[in-house]
């Protein structure tokens, strides 16, 4: 049909482990600097490690729930269906929710994708998953237009609904880019400076100074007397313990230091502007992998605020909409939905929280038990009352009637109770 011929229909290859996006790019992964680029040794870079390691951590500590929605518009968490032991306790029998989630957004962030098999049980809900290797999986393009996948050597192809995928950006609509194969020739940059700082501290010579003699002086030329002077120079000046003392230098000699020379200073250059351009790649703030040579405390909690909704945030939305897609039924997708609670990665200081939950308590739209649930703390009775300020009624209906008893009850009880918040 017409429809499908625009996408392309017919079955095909669309990954291949021996001949994936990048190879065809760049040939075998050799980027311009020289360097073989993939990314399992573009993860012994300390700076991108820190950023796929920052993102895979943080996405497996947040508080992930399986909710159902009420009748009242209200939601729940909806314990009694098999799919939350499995997202909350036991994804699998060897890891645990924390490690499978953590396993699979270090795959996402270094292949650009994740997949994980889904065990279902009789009536299609899931029971287990388990972790693939993304150099074992190829993705397929059905008739029908689905992806399917060819997992090592299973002779049949898994259709969509055993297969648990994640995505990064893509240009095809069935497989994500990955992020180091894209960004090769920058990384591949970044290790080859590094190789290059290794070699010349195994093959190089470096010394900290020389010691000249005048040019009319008798040249020495017996070895021995040369190796005793610098032997004597180096016990008597070398080291700490030395630092600071004071040298006679006889026949017209002179020392001379030797500082950093300009290739030197370039290197250290280099290696921060290949650090910058990684930390780019996964859109990380520098302090938060640990450069904090520009931070400031005034600064620190905007910037993580900023990797949360531009950084962290993308990839949460991936794995929440893949997670409902692949793990709900169609008839519990009306009701059910999957979430991550990122409110904690959100909020500010102490100080800042509490004034905010004194002003949205006073103004009516929070209650004991809203701010309580909010820090992580049980509801208490009678916590779910809502107040509001008497004075916030029409201008045509004039102030309250304070000779009313039942109104001058509820003022003073309002009263008390935004006392006893800014008190905390």
């Amino acid at each position: 049909m017409f429809f499908s011929s625009l996408l392309g229909a017919g079955q095909g290859t669309l990954t291949n482990p021996d001949s994936g996006f990048w190879r065809g790019l760049i040939g075998s992964g050799r980027t311009s600097a020289g360097v073989t680029v993939t990314p399992d040794t573009a993860l012994a870079l300390p700076i991108l490690q820190n950023c796929v390691t920052l993102l895979a951590e943080s996405v497996a500590q947040l508080p992930l729930e399986l909710y159902r929605r009420q009748d009242n518009g209200q939601r729940e968490a909806a314990i009694n269906h098999p799919l939350y032991d499995v997202l909350r306790h036991q994804p699998n029998g060897f890891q645990t929710p924390y490690e499978l989630r953590e396993c699979g957004q270090l795959a996402a962030g270094l292949r650009g994708q994740a997949f994980s098999f889904i065990e279902r049980r009789d009536d299609g809900n899931v029971i287990g998953l388990w972790p693939l290797l993304n150099d074992k999986v190829v993705v397929c393009k059905g008739a029908d237009l689905l992806p399917y996948y060819q997992v090592g050597s299973f002779a049949e192809r898994l259709p969509m609904r055993m297969v648990h995928h994640v995505r990064w950006h893509t240009t095809n609509h069935y497989t994500g880019l990955s992020p180091i194969e894209l960004h090769a020739d920058s990384v591949g940059l970044a290790q080859a400076v590094r190789q290059y700082t290794g070699k010349s501290f195994a093959n190089g010579a470096a010394v900290s100074g020389v010691i000249e003699r005048p040019r009319e002086a008798p040249a020495i030329k017996d070895q021995g007397t040369i190796d005793r002077i610098l032997d004597q120079w180096g016990s008597k000046y070398g080291g700490m313990d030395n630092a600071k003392k004071v040298a006679l230098l006889q026949e017209g000699m002179t020392f001379k230091p030797i500082s950093m020379t300009n290739v030197d200073a370039e290197i250290v250059g280099v290696l921060k502007l290949t650090a910058v351009d990684v930390a780019r790649i996964y859109k990380i703030p520098l302090p938060m992998v640990n450069d904090l040579e520009k931070a400031n405390y005034n600064s620190l909690e905007q910037l993580s605020t900023q990797y949360v909704i531009y950084g962290l945030l993308p990839w949460v939305k991936r794995h929440e909409q893949a997670m409902m897609r692949d793990f709900l039924l169609p008839a519990d997708r009306r009701t059910h939905f999957i979430e991550f609670n990122l409110s904690g990665l959100l909020r500010g200081d102490q100080k800042s929280r509490y004034e905010a939950y004194a002003i949205g308590r006073q103004w009516g739209w929070l209650s004991v038990n809203d701010i309580r649930r909010l820090e992580n703390m049980p509801p208490v009775p009678g916590g779910d009352i809502y107040l509001q300020p008497l004075n916030m009624v029409d201008a045509g209906k004039g102030t309250p009637d304070l000779t009313n008893p039942n109104t001058r009850a509820q003022l003073e009880l309002q009263q008390r109770e935004l006392e006893r918040i800014l008190a905390q």
